[in-house]
């Protein structure tokens, strides 16, 4: 064989052990890239829970043991504060205190339900459920005392119940939960039309009609009947200011107290 030819034979095979080492690093990137594509996402993210005006939105979640759970304020003042007697027996209570902004997180370590509520809204039904793994605990013996929650089987089977939804609470199917909490984000229920009136617009939108119609009536009659500085009116301003988290839970009772005190003398 001539030298030409061993020279030819010799870059044939330097070209061959390049394009196999170059396709072996592709392949092994490839490989890298495909493992952290497929890793599942609830490890990837951390599920956030809005607090609104009188909600938490999702207001059912289930995660799994480990998992850290952002409380994020949407608007007004909130707290996410464990009920003690209502979360598993070997868990610790959370209470974020009163936050008008900003977030609070908590890691739920031990499984089972934890049931919770917000400070300043307690007594108006803002209440949620967080499910760890699997139901249990003693959140599970009795209804909740303020408000409403899904079911516990419900809130495992769908992952997430956004405020609002017609899952149930407190053991039904049904409830009708209503309410503005709406919004989108992580763990939240994209099944909107679900309800009985979800998939019929005409006969939701006349309803709609309705209630407006009638809101503003009550508006109307309310006017009409009330003079500057009455007692009664200014009771409704406080109560919509209290409801709308303009003020918190002592503030309420003590401008109550004052007014009550007004009306008497």
């Amino acid at each position: 064989m001539s030298c030409v030819d061993n020279d030819h034979q010799t870059n044939s095979n330097h070209m061959s052990n390049y394009n196999r080492r170059q396709f072996l690093g592709v392949l092994g990137a490839s490989a890298v890239a495909s493992t952290g594509l497929s890793q599942p996402a609830s490890a990837q993210e951390t599920p956030v829970v809005k607090m609104g005006n009188n909600y938490f939105d999702p207001i059912g979640l289930h995660v799994e043991p480990g998992t850290t759970v952002r409380f994020e304020i949407a608007a007004g003042a909130h707290s996410a504060t464990a009920y003690e007697e209502r979360i598993p027996s070997d868990a610790s209570a959370f209470d974020s205190g009163t936050i008008s902004s900003g977030g609070f997180e908590y890691t739920f370590e031990e499984p089972g339900t934890y049931d919770y509520y917000c400070i300043p809204h307690k007594s108006v039904g803002m209440v949620g459920r967080i499910i760890v793994g699997s139901p249990g605990g003693p959140a599970e013996e009795s209804p909740i005392p303020n408000g409403d929650v899904p079911d516990s089987d419900a809130i495992v089977e769908q992952g997430a119940i956004a405020y609002g939804s017609n899952t149930g609470g407190s053991g039904t199917s049904d409830g009708g939960m209503m309410g503005p909490g709406m919004g989108s984000g992580p763990g939240m229920m994209n099944d909107r039309n679900g309800g009985w009136f979800g998939g019929i617009p005409f006969v939701g939108g006349a309803l709609g009609l309705l209630g407006l119609v009638g809101g503003f009536l009550y508006w109307a009659l309310g006017r009409s009947g009330a003079t500057p500085g009455n007692e009664d009116s200014a009771m409704e301003t406080l109560q919509r200011r209290y409801a709308q988290g303009e003020i918190d839970e002592a503030e309420f009772q003590r401008r109550r107290e004052r007014l009550s005190q007004n009306q008497e003398n």
